[in-house]
């Protein structure tokens, strides 16, 4: 049981290793695109070009 649990961590440690620069790399996206969304909420409640 042991070695299968050892295959298995060894497994995620690859993963991790090799998908974690892309993970990061998304989670950067999704974080940029969120302030995006915000910055344009904020402008069409300020009444430039948006309703009050």
């Amino acid at each position: 049981m042991k070695l299968h649990l050892v295959g298995d961590f060894l497994a995620a440690a690859v993963a991790v290793r090799v998908f974690g620069g892309d993970a990061v790399a998304i989670l950067r996206r999704a974080a940029a695109a969120g302030v995006l969304m915000g910055l344009s909420e904020l402008r069409g409640r300020t009444g430039h070009g948006g309703e009050q």
